[in-house]
């Protein structure tokens, strides 16, 4: 009987292969969820973008529209809107409501925030356009501090 010694401070050799015989190799995933989860990620990211073009677009709609520049012109040469906000006023990006108009007519109703140095408010606005003129039923601007001031006045 030969007698055999095994060092153990020293690392031992990996077993070797057989002959005539490749290693294992380990298997390889599909791959299919990672894709799945790409895909979903760029769906959703997409969904989100599309969703906030919508927004941009239908505000530019409204803030571009003749019945909103005339409102905020209005509130801008107000000597108490003025008074209260300070100079110079600017538009919120938020709009709130909505326009139709079809040939000469429609209607708007909507708000947005105004501020200024001196504060914030809210300008709201009801309106009905008759032959290519817009004529106003409400135009007032809402201070978060003082009274409401009526621009119709």
């Amino acid at each position: 009987l030969e007698r055999m010694t095994i060092d153990y401070t020293k690392p031992q050799q990996p077993y070797p292969t057989p002959q005539n015989q490749q290693p294992l190799q380990p298997q390889k995933r599909s791959g299919c969820l990672k894709w799945l989860a790409i895909g979903c990620v760029v769906a959703v990211v997409l969904g989100a973008a599309g969703i906030g073009g919508l927004f941009f677009f239908v505000f530019g709609l409204i803030r571009s529209s003749d019945v909103y520049k005339e409102a905020l012109q209005r509130a801008r040469s107000n000597p108490e809107v003025v008074a209260a906000l300070g100079q110079p006023i600017e538009p919120g990006w938020w709009v709130a409501g909505s326009i139709n108009t079809e040939n000469n007519s429609g209607a708007a109703d909507f708000k947005f925030p105004i501020e200024g140095p001196k504060g914030k408010a809210t300008l709201e606005t009801t309106a009905t356009k008759k032959g290519g003129q817009w004529t106003y039923s409400q135009l007032r601007v809402k201070p978060e501090k003082g009274p409401e001031i009526d621009l119709l006045r």
